[in-house]
């Protein structure tokens, strides 16, 4: 209809603006608030409903075209009015950035409609014809071509939204712009339409720019999750080959695992192969450990075959009253145990239970046995402690020597028939019948120096040869040999002497 806007009555004219993308509807606002950008095409007159004839004072008006005026002389017939507009379905979760604010045009500033009803945009080159407006007042018609040109401007402004956030496709809003643009110099509508189309220039030139920005960051992203993933693969690699700790390697290859899955933004050939890697990297792991237990448990079962040997051994040695050589061979079970390696968990107490129960039975008896020994010896040592007493006073060597030999005799007797003694007693005993014994010797010793038939002939030897040299001193002397009989003197002298000391050692006996 080129613009030209019609209506029949008040109400019609409400529903036609309701139901007119230029009005900012309902409908309108849900699309945008959705994220979804309305591309309506402003050079569309708006729908309108016809009307009959006007009056002079009915504002029932038929509007023409300034391209083909409407003759008042022949009005068509009035039409039913049409059904009220429904709202649209409620939108989802916005996707795109939502405006904020609607930009409201001074339609005043932008345009006018003259007297005949003929609609003119106010450029930089001069007014420019835009439709015609018979539907009711010169300022119902302004805000009307106002509200079109708001619309528009609203999806200008979502469209540097988008490319200001980043959100969706920049080419998409390049094509976009450039459709407006194209469509802008025919557009029905007033307002700044020079300002907007820089606005859509401004949008079709830095589309090109955030394009390559979006694209430079995601290429950015995808470096930084592929550098990612290497480290991640590179240390599932190294775990696979060379780990031995299984529970905090199966941890580490899990916690991996989580990391991977939260990494976004690598191509799928290069995934893949990264993904290739990790899962060889864990089989392997899994392989080694695997192998591992059942190394192990081949292990523990050969353990398990060793234990039950020793516990049979053990069991046969239970009964055994050879306390010192069994205690030995206990102890040999014992080593060769520990060195048997661990049988499986779930047998590996009880078999130690039944070993260490055998090892009871024996070490039990032992220590029974040693206890009722205990008793025993610590009753002889109180009577040997008793006896020791009593000879340590009747034997007395310097007084008589062979009744200090027959008291210690029977002493003797006595003292090995009253048996062994508590081991922490026994040097102690021993020691004081020792003593006693040596007291004996000592006397005895003494009797046979003071009797020994040697030390006498050597002290009668040295008295004869004494005298030999006093005789041979006086016949020198009697010659006038004077200094033979003075050297013949001493020497006499020194074997006086000799044998003085000898008497004197037998005596001191």
């Amino acid at each position: 209809m080129n613009g030209t806007v019609l209506v029949g009555d008040r109400g019609a004219s409400d529903a036609q603006r309701g139901s007119t993308p230029a009005t900012g509807s309902r409908d309108a606002r849900h699309h945008r608030a959705a994220g979804h950008v309305q591309m309506t095409n402003p050079t569309e007159s708006a729908p309108a409903t016809e009307s009959s004839a006007p009056t002079g004072t009915s504002p029932d008006a038929e509007a023409t075209s300034a391209s083909q005026p409407t003759s008042q002389s022949a009005p068509p017939p009035s039409p039913k009015p049409g059904p009220r507009p429904k709202p649209g379905p409620r939108p989802g979760v916005a996707s795109e950035p939502v405006v904020t604010h609607l930009v409201t045009a001074d339609p005043h500033r932008f345009g006018r409609i003259d007297e005949s009803g003929v609609v003119w945009l106010k450029t930089d080159d001069g007014e420019r014809e835009i439709g015609s407006w018979q539907a009711g007042t010169v300022e119902e018609g302004l805000a009307h071509f106002g509200r079109r040109f708001d619309d528009l401007a609203t999806e200008v402004e979502i469209l540097e939204e988008r490319l200001t956030a980043r959100s969706g496709d920049p080419r998409k809003a390049q094509g976009a712009a450039k459709h407006l643009l194209d469509e802008l110099p025919n557009a029905h509508v007033i307002g700044d339409v020079a300002a907007l189309q820089r606005r859509l220039e401004a949008i079709v030139g830095s589309a090109d720019e955030v394009a390559e920005t979006i694209r430079a960051e995601r290429e950015k992203t995808r470096a930084d999750a592929v550098a990612r993933k290497e480290v991640l693969a590179t240390e599932a690699e190294q775990i696979g080959a060379d780990a031995t700790n299984w529970k905090s390697a199966g941890d580490r290859l899990r916690e991996i695992l989580d990391e991977w899955k939260s990494i976004k933004g690598v191509d799928r050939k290069t995934d893949d192969a990264l993904w290739k890697r990790y899962a060889k990297a864990r089989d392997a792991f899994n392989r080694r450990r695997g192998a591992h237990f059942a190394e192990l448990d081949r292990e523990r079962a050969g353990a398990k075959e060793r234990k039950e040997a020793l516990i049979a051994r053990a069991e046969e040695l239970s009964g055994s009253t050879d306390w010192g050589p069994t205690s030995a061979k206990f102890r040999e079970l014992l080593a060769e145990w520990k060195a048997s390696g661990r049988a499986p968990r779930d047998t590996d107490e009880a078999l130690w239970q039944r070993f260490k129960a055998a090892q009871d039975v024996f070490f039990g008896a032992r220590n029974a046995a040693s206890s009722e020994r205990d008793a025993e010896f610590s009753a002889n040592a109180t009577a040997k402690i008793a006896l020791l007493d009593a000879a340590e006073k009747a034997i007395d060597p310097a007084a008589d020597l062979d009744a200090a030999r027959r008291e210690f005799r029977s002493f003797r007797d006595q003292w090995d028939e009253l048996g062994k003694v508590p081991r922490d007693q026994m040097h102690s005993l021993e020691a004081r019948a020792r003593a006693l014994e040596k007291r004996i010797r000592d006397a005895e010793d003494a009797q046979w120096q003071r009797t020994d038939p040697e030390a006498l002939a050597r002290a009668a030897q040295f008295a004869d040869r004494a005298a030999q040299l006093e005789d041979q001193a006086r016949k020198a002397a009697e010659r006038g040999k004077d200094r033979d009989a003075a050297k013949l003197r001493d020497q006499a002298a020194q074997w006086r002497e000799w044998a003085d000391a000898a008497e004197n050692a037998v005596t001191d006996r």
